[in-house]
C-alpha cells in the first residue's frame, strides 16, 4: 500500500506540473495577444473632423490644402481637405497636430468669415448645402473691381445667411461696356455652391 500512494502522490504532482504549465502557457499567450493588439491599436492615427467624427488609418502625407491618408486595414489613398479636420493625433508618437480652426457662421453678420474655395479638392470631407449667388445689379456705376468686390460680398452674405463658412466657386463672370447694359456699366455675377462642416 505504502508504494501505491507513493505512486499516486507522485503522479498527482505530475499532473498539477503539467495543468501549471498549460494554464502558464495560456496566461503567457493572452498576455502576448493583448500586448500586441494594443501595440497594433496605438500605431493608428487618428484624424478628428470639425463635425466630431474620428478618422481611424495612417496619415500618409499633409499637403497643402489636403491630407492624404489609408483607412486601417485597407491600401486605397483617401483625400480630405484640411478645412474639414480639426486636429491629428499620431499613434506612435501621441503627438498631437492642430490643423485649421472651426469657423462658426451664426447669420448674415458673419460675412466676413466665410472661406471662398477655388479647387474641389479642398471640400473633401465637407457637406453640400446648397448653391449661392452674389452680383452687382444691372445698371450701376461702379468699375469693375469695386463690382467684382460687391458681388464677392453678396456671394459670402448668401452664404453665411446659409450657415456655410465655405463656398466653392463654379462660376466668376464680369461684362464691361455695351455687353453689360445700355449705360455702358459693368455687372459681375459670380455663383458657387455652399459647404459646411
Amino acid at each position: 500500500m505504502l508504494i501505491s500512494e507513493s505512486f499516486f502522490l507522485y503522479y498527482c504532482t505530475i499532473i498539477i506540473n503539467n495543468l501549471t504549465k498549460q494554464k502558464m502557457k495560456k496566461i503567457i499567450l493572452l498576455f502576448t495577444l493583448f500586448a500586441g493588439v494594443n501595440v497594433a491599436n496605438a500605431q493608428i492615427d487618428k484624424i478628428f473632423k470639425h463635425s466630431d467624427e474620428i478618422v481611424e488609418g495612417k496619415v500618409i502625407r499633409l499637403d497643402e490644402y489636403t491630407i492624404v491618408f489609408k483607412y486601417d486595414g485597407e491600401d486605397a489613398e483617401n483625400t480630405i481637405g484640411k478645412y474639414a479636420v480639426q486636429k491629428i493625433i499620431y499613434g506612435k508618437t501621441k503627438r498631437q497636430e492642430d490643423i485649421t480652426e472651426k469657423l462658426v457662421i451664426n447669420g448674415e453678420d458673419d460675412w466676413e468669415k466665410v472661406v471662398i474655395l477655388e479647387d474641389k479638392g479642398y471640400i473633401a470631407g465637407l457637406k453640400k448645402v446648397g448653391e449661392v449667388r452674389g452680383k452687382t445689379g444691372l445698371i450701376n456705376f461702379q468699375t469693375g473691381n469695386t463690382g467684382d468686390k460687391k458681388a464677392q460680398k453678396k456671394l459670402k452674405m448668401d452664404a453665411a445667411k446659409q450657415g456655410c463658412p465655405f463656398v466653392l466657386m463654379t462660376s466668376d463672370k464680369t461684362t464691361v461696356g455695351a455687353n453689360s447694359n445700355a449705360i455702358g456699366g459693368s455687372q459681375a455675377i459670380k455663383t458657387g455652391v455652399g459647404y459646411k462642416y
